[in-house]
């Protein structure tokens, strides 16, 4: 599979051209057109508990299955929420995804999801993350533009947990509170995550939730019903 991301980084299209016969797995609702020849299966994509277990992780309990027929094909993905997508090769690894932050993938490339541990529970990551393990192409998106950084051993980087998208599974992660409770509550930041390297994390420059905290208050009443 061949993907050109266009129209990044606020609203990116994923194209991606399949060899007769290739197929792309994508979220429901992601494609945004395809040639003629190209068909679609929806499924759970393993079985009931399989997608159960995604759409814990934020993403749908089915998933539509692309297939170029009678040769080549193409199609153009896109995510909800306005924002960027990142082409993340694996050869062989697993990295985890922020609810919400798959898109697609190609090749062979199992998604299932993984239980965050205590830890989880209070961070923007969610309770259960998405696990991504295979070989070929994994389309990431999120909401704003990607930004990636690369981690030395050891070294140690701290992010807002609305911010993250994803992460390499070398990459080990911790979430605490920003500062005291006063500074936890009043700051606006919340709580962070400490990640530590070696590996690859990508985040993402807005927060959905902070624009929802900003949008809610705006939204007209229906004062009829008080």
């Amino acid at each position: 599979m061949e993907t050109e991301i266009t129209s990044a980084p606020a609203y990116a299209v994923a194209r991606c051209t399949l060899s007769p016969g290739e197929t792309v797995r994508a979220e429901s609702g992601a494609m945004l057109a395809k040639s003629p020849n190209v068909e679609i299966e929806t499924s759970s994509q393993g079985g009931f508990m399989k997608g159960l277990r995604r759409s814990l992780g934020g993403e749908s309990f089915y998933m539509n299955t692309f297939t170029a027929k009678d040769g080549p094909g193409e199609i153009r993905l896109a995510p909800t929420l306005p924002g960027d997508i990142v082409e993340w090769q694996l050869t062989g690894q697993t990295v985890f995804l922020a609810s919400g932050a798959y898109l697609a993938s190609g090749g062979d490339i199992d998604v299932d999801s993984k239980w965050g541990g205590a830890k989880g529970m209070f961070s923007g990551a969610g309770l259960v993350l998405l696990k991504c393990t295979g070989t070929g192409p994994l389309l990431t998106a999120s909401y704003g533009a990607i930004e990636s950084v690369d981690l030395a051993a050891g070294q140690t980087y701290t992010i807002d947990t609305d911010h993250v998208v994803g992460w390499g599974s070398d990459v080990t992660y911790e979430v605490r509170k920003v500062g005291g409770w006063k500074s936890t509550m009043l700051s606006g930041e919340g709580l962070v995550v400490d990640v530590t390297g070696p590996g690859r994390v990508y985040l993402q420059t807005r927060s959905a939730q902070a624009f929802l905290g900003w949008l809610i208050p705006k939204l007209p009443r229906d004062n009829s019903r008080s």
